[in-house]
């Protein structure tokens, strides 16, 4: 450590090496003194501004925002017609803003079916360090699971904003892979998401996370009427058993 040279009352008289504990016990009273002094100047301060009669002759020459000494100048009142803004701002109203997520449909009469679910997509995310894990648990899949596995994206593709790859399942898979995935996803965010025809919603709103959630770029995705519901065909066949 290096040597401290010494000050009145807050070192010895020899140069000393000090522990980190030893740095706080000394610097802790100069702190209070300090502390001190600034609270009894600025209650004094603030006794003189108050003060009836108080002036710049008791005060001093203002310069700046402080007067002589280093005490706060009072502030003055601002001037009509300098501010582009006016000089009512702080009384506006608070207003609703207008909707920031285009094609966003108002509350619903009735719940959907859930029979509209026709098919179900997990895409899972990685980046320049998790990859190893990406491969691991795709590898998993596909040595499991007779799902339709899509290729890798080493960019990001569509509403996902990050690398990933996917693979599409049909609903009678969903309470096997859900748990599954849980169990195994090495730490990796996961999104899956139901297809049932509205691409918009099927990622931003009927959408469950594995682990932690990311952004989807999807709130500009235009939802049409007859938008087709993407059907899955397996491309994998499973070479070994599941454990169970």
């Amino acid at each position: 450590m290096p040597s401290i040279p010494p000050e009145p009352d807050s070192l010895p008289a020899a140069d000393v090496a000090l522990s980190d504990q030893g740095w706080a016990d000394l610097l802790s009273p100069t702190r209070r003194r300090l502390l001190v002094t600034t609270g009894l100047a600025g209650a004094a301060a603030s006794a003189t501004l108050a003060a009836p009669g108080a002036s710049a002759a008791t005060t001093g020459p203002a310069n700046g925002l402080f007067n002589r000494g280093g005490v706060l100048a009072p502030i003055k009142a601002p001037q009509p017609g300098q501010s582009p803004w006016g000089y009512a701002t702080a009384s506006q109203a608070t207003g609703q803003p207008p909707g920031v997520r285009p094609g966003e449909r108002t509350l619903p009469q009735a719940p959907r079916a859930y029979t509209a679910i026709q098919s179900y997509h997990a895409h899972i995310y990685f980046d320049e360090d998790s990859y190893p894990k990406a491969a691991l648990l795709r590898r998993w899949v596909a040595e499991r699971f007779p799902v339709e596995l899509g290729d890798w994206n080493l960019e990001p593709r569509g509403p996902h904003v990050t690398p990933s790859f996917y693979f599409g399942f049909t609903n009678e898979l969903l309470p096997i892979v859900l748990p599954w995935l849980q169990l195994n996803s090495l730490g990796l965010t996961i999104l899956l998401h139901p297809n049932t025809g509205d691409g918009r919603a099927d990622h931003l709103y009927y959408a469950l996370w594995v682990n932690r959630s990311q952004p989807v770029n999807a709130y500009n995705w235009n939802t049409s009427a007859d938008e087709a519901i993407e059907r899955i065909y397996p491309n994998i066949v499973p070479s070994v058993p599941l454990e169970v």
